[in-house]
């Protein structure tokens, strides 16, 4: 990034989140994990067209460092979000009138931080698959695989290039989680972890398909983490960050068990809601997370089990 960050004005600023196929949007505007970066005239991303700044958030864990240096306790220690804070010039409380969607992410991390730990804890040296990644910085915060592949569309990735350059056992490609990834990822078809997180509720279930279709046509026996949304919400509620975009929310299932029926070569080997990670720091959810009602509409994390040849064990099934 040079210099020339983003001071109430800047000569352009691109609104790159993880990815979403919306067909009737601009194609550079991408939406679901959010981020903000400002780009001087120097820079090839320049050449972009400018995106609005009324749609503007920042990025889900940036918002997780202002928690954690503004009161001291954040939920979530995100020392390469901090460190990307430090390199823009933004007013970043803008983002906290979207108090759900902020709550929601830290609850989201907090639960797949703990998942993916476990995972690599049961499985050293594991392959893992970051699909959508937007600016996501969780491969800063695991230890233990082998490599790390963040997968997001050209647009992002070339931000994310240049706010966090990665090279060794990280590595950045710049495609659709549609495509036929599958042939970028070099080595054997070991332990392999998949990650689909803020993703799913913008597709269509023929999208989610396809995208489950490339997971076990390279990887036949992965082990997927991918956030669901109950289809009632899906129809009654909108993340109020992105209202004045045109992203929406487009699909949803009803639990694990409904999206692994629709998933040929895939099982289901547990579940969890979002109720977790909001009962790790607001307290009333230790006894709201026992409701089924809200149990229900809460966001989930399925564990979709691929059944291909040299299955791998399970790992943080079971709580639904």
């Amino acid at each position: 990034m040079s210099d020339a960050l983003y001071r109430g004005q800047c000569d352009m600023v691109l609104t790159l989140p993880g990815e979403i196929d919306q067909r009737n949007t601009y194609q550079e505007i991408l939406y679901d994990v959010p981020m903000i970066a400002a780009v001087s005239e120097a820079s090839p991303l320049a050449e972009k067209s400018v995106v609005s700044l009324s749609d503007l958030r920042a990025h889900p864990l940036i918002l997780l460092a202002l928690d954690q240096s503004r009161s001291g306790r954040g939920a979530i220690h995100d020392l390469k979000a901090e460190e990307i804070i430090g390199r823009l010039d933004y007013d970043f409380s803008l983002a906290d009138k979207d108090a759900a969607m902020h709550s929601g992410v830290i609850a989201r991390t907090i639960v797949l931080d703990r998942l993916v730990g476990e995972y690599l804890a049961a499985h050293p040296g594991a392959t893992v698959m970051n699909l959508a990644c937007g600016l996501d910085t969780r491969c800063y915060r695991m230890q233990g695989y082998a490599h790390w592949y963040n997968l997001d569309l050209p647009e992002t990735i070339a931000v994310r290039e240049a706010l966090l350059p990665e090279s060794g056992s990280i590595s950045q490609l710049a495609m659709s989680a549609m495509d036929d990834w599958g042939a970028a990822v070099e080595g054997p078809s070991g332990p392999a972890l998949v990650i689909i997180e803020g993703l799913t509720m913008y597709l269509t279930q023929a999208d989610v398909q396809r995208i489950f279709a490339v997971i076990a046509g390279r990887f036949p026996a992965a082990t997927v983490f991918t956030e669901t949304m109950n289809p009632m919400v899906v129809k009654r509620f909108k993340e109020k960050s992105i209202e004045g975009s045109k992203a929406k929310f487009t699909w949803g299932v009803k639990d694990g068990r409904a999206l692994a029926a629709l998933l040929p070569g895939f099982r289901l080997a547990g579940e969890h809601c979002l109720t977790e990670g909001m009962a790790a720091f607001v307290p009333v959810y230790r006894l709201l997370d026992k409701l089924p009602l809200i149990r229900n509409i809460s966001n989930r994390i399925a564990i979709l089990q691929g059944t291909g040849e040299e299955e791998q064990p399970e790992c943080g099934g079971a709580k639904a």
